[in-house]
């Protein structure tokens, strides 16, 4: 690039902090404003697989490859299968040796990602509130009254993005489906039932009328994940839930799941702590805009979308990594910003549509003697592996 801009990445998250990684190897100067006060501020969530064909591509481009080995888990890679009753359909053990899509916390991930940048490349306890143009400069002005000018603004800044509001009008929507978070901790010795059902990766428990739980280990003896359901947005009102008192929401999910085997009823009364309602919701896909000079989005900014796959954060990490490079290698700001969105557009509208997709076909009712299935976790990973190849050959040789 033959310009010298002023970068502003909206969001800490694993996108905004990659991106940040690897415009720093390309010697490129950015920010990253984020409205945490530290990184480990809040709870970050569960874990996450990182796809060999995305994710660790990104990790790869940003050094930081052997890091995240590290850190990660390859047992987790392992899923089951459970009826509601708690019988087992389907098993997956992977090799020790298989890294196509290791897990690691989310948490780790980000801390890991933070703590390799520079110090003060991360400006924490920076909310955006508003994001201004005159004479082509961005200003971002954030809740502590401080402003920044910028001339890119690169917006990692989540599902409900301000940066993407100057981008486009659509806005996430409700995909009919409504979660609770659950967590167990010390699973081991507080809770075994739970550990000898879960294994080492992910248990996916279902009915086959719309009710499931979803959970996975987590490092540290912790096993998270959701208890999920079709339902109104609306729902806990209008079944007279109180989300802040453990007993009635316990009362509800029995209720809800009446008929579930006495086997998997821990997994929706035994949790501890509290249990967090959720949504799943996605913005419209395939979503593509008009190009608005020094404007741009990564990650669920700009494409999210249902969990069934796993490509959020993966996406979120290689739109980094992809705008980086465009940043570097294009002449000017704007062919890297055209660059960028194409690609991201052509390789993220389909994965989006397929999985909202997928989530609201899992969540249907399903004939009586055909529970739903969930994808073969070896063709998965070998997929990942293969599509990883295909990705590299067909990168533009460029120095990197």
């Amino acid at each position: 690039m033959n310009e010298t801009p002023r970068i502003a990445i909206v969001g800490g998250g694993p996108g905004g902090l990659l991106a940040a990684h690897v415009l720093h190897g390309h010697g490129i100067a950015a920010t990253v404003y984020d409205a945490d006060t530290a990184v480990d501020s809040r709870d970050p969530g569960g874990t996450l697989d990182l796809h060999a064909d995305s994710g660790q591509i990104a990790l790869e481009d940003a050094g930081l490859l052997s890091a995240f080995h590290e850190l990660a888990r390859v047992e987790g890679q392992a899923m089951t299968r459970r009826d509601h009753h708690g019988t087992l359909l389907k098993q997956f053990t992977p090799a020790d040796d298989d890294t196509a899509a290791p897990e690691i916390d989310r948490g780790q991930l980000r801390t890991m990602l933070y703590e390799r940048l520079a110090p003060g490349t991360v400006q924490w306890g920076h909310k955006l509130t508003d994001l201004t143009t005159e004479n082509g400069v961005h200003r971002l002005h954030f809740a502590n009254g401080s402003t920044v000018d910028a001339d890119v603004v690169i917006g990692a800044d989540g599902t409900w993005s301000k940066v993407r509001r100057r981008l486009t009008d659509a806005q996430p929507e409700y995909l009919g489906v409504s979660f609770l978070d659950v967590r167990f901790d010390d699973v081991e010795s507080r809770h075994p039932e739970i550990a000898a059902l879960v294994g080492d990766g992910q248990l996916f428990t279902a009915d086959g009328a719309g009710r499931a739980v979803i959970v996975q280990r987590n490092s540290n003896g912790v096993i998270r994940g959701y208890v999920a359901f079709r339902a109104e947005e609306d729902w806990a009102a209008r079944e007279g839930v109180d989300l802040t008192d453990r007993t009635s929401v316990r009362e509800f999910l029995l209720r809800e799941f009446r008929g579930w085997g006495s086997k998997v009823l821990p997994l929706l009364i035994d949790n501890d702590g509290d249990y967090v309602a959720r949504a799943f919701t996605a913005l419209p896909a395939p979503l593509t805009w008009e190009r608005v000079p020094g404007i741009t989005v990564i990650g669920d900014a700009a494409h999210a979308m249902a969990p069934f796959g796993g490509h959020g954060a993966n996406l979120a990490l290689l739109d980094g990594a992809e705008l980086a490079h465009a940043l570097h290698e294009e002449p000017d700001v704007e062919a890297a910003l055209t660059r960028y969105e194409t690609a991201m557009f052509a390789r993220t509208g389909h994965l989006a549509a397929s999985a909202n997709a997928a989530l609201r076909g899992f969540f249907a009712d399903q004939p009586e003697d055909g529970a739903q299935d969930v994808p073969d976790r070896e063709e998965e990973l070998r997929a990942y592996e293969a599509r990883a190849a295909e990705y590299r050959a067909s990168r533009t040789p460029a120095a990197r």
